[in-house]
């Protein structure tokens, strides 16, 4: 190697490593910043010297008290019933969901047939105006089936679910991905489109079902606008977001309750935390394998 290309390999390499050393610092300030106001919540979640805000970060009795409390419950403070509302939309989300996201996207994906173009643009049209626009209709035909209030539960998974067969886009970008002549040689053996999708497709598709369901699991889980008008101020009906918003709704409230409050969102976010840190690898592969194709 001459000397010259000695040089500008160097000084190449040096730059190289100024800029990772640029990149890793920002990144580690960014990351700082958006976990500081997670560690002070947990902080506070176990501060026991008292109820209200304070103007230090770390507590100077520590305790589980606050959690306790929690589960206790009390006429404002529902939480084991909230938690419990929260769960159930959120696993049932979780199953119905991907089972229509998926059929939805292999059909579009393998089949062609009148209009098929038209209906994947009309969903996609449709699908970029947002959901607040159609909550007072929605309300009105849930409150005329009994769906809302104490019955919000069964309401939230039915409007969670009806139309989640229009969020195809990253599903059929994976399936677009498989093979198609694994589909061909099983329909020349005999299998129909649905014994090769739950048998053939399926099993090869565990990156993008588990982001379907990782994905339909946390959309109810952190729902607060449309759930807490399908709950109407019902305790019984509502899902954890609803919930501690209510416990804090007034400003003696939030006096009474805010150290419980901490506790409640911290327990909130250990179960999605849990699941993301488990299923990383397979959600990045489903998001990037979708991604592939449109």
């Amino acid at each position: 190697m001459s000397e010259k290309t000695s040089k500008k390999y160097k000084s190449l390499k040096k730059k190289t490593m100024t800029g990772n050393i640029i990149t890793y610092a920002i990144l580690t300030i960014i990351s700082v910043v958006w976990l500081i106001p997670f560690f002070m919540i947990v902080l506070e979640s176990f501060r026991c010297e008292t109820t209200m805000q304070v103007g230090y970060v770390f507590p100077k009795e520590w305790g589980f008290k606050n959690y306790i409390s929690l589960f206790q419950g009390s006429d404002v403070v529902k939480y084991p019933r909230w938690y419990l509302n929260t769960l159930i939309i959120a696993i049932a989300v979780a199953v119905i969901q991907p089972i229509m996201v998926l059929c939805v996207s292999y059909t579009l994906s393998r089949t062609r047939f009148a209009s098929r173009k038209l209906l994947m643009n009309a969903m996609l049209v449709i699908g970029m105006f947002p959901g607040f626009l159609s909550m007072i209709i929605l309300y009105k035909v849930l409150s005329s089936m009994g769906l809302t209030g104490t019955g919000s539960i069964y309401g939230l998974i039915l409007v969670y679910t009806a139309s989640s067969g229009m969020g195809y886009y990253v599903s059929k970008g994976f399936f677009d991905t498989v093979p198609k002549s694994l589909d061909e040689a099983a329909r020349v053996d005999g299998a129909t489109r649905a014994r090769v999708l739950f048998s053939i497709i399926i099993p090869m598709s565990k990156p993008i079902i588990i982001y379907t369901i990782l994905t339909a699991f946390m959309s109810p889980w952190g729902d607060f606008m449309f759930a807490s008008y399908i709950a109407h101020n019902t305790s019984e009906g509502m899902n954890v977001a609803v919930g501690l918003n209510n416990m804090i709704g007034s400003a003696s409230s939030l006096a009474a309750h805010y150290t419980e409050f901490c506790a409640g969102g911290v327990l909130v976010a250990v179960p999605i935390t849990i699941l993301f840190m488990c299923l990383q690898k397979y959600y990045v592969e489903g998001v990037t394998g979708g991604a592939v194709k449109g």
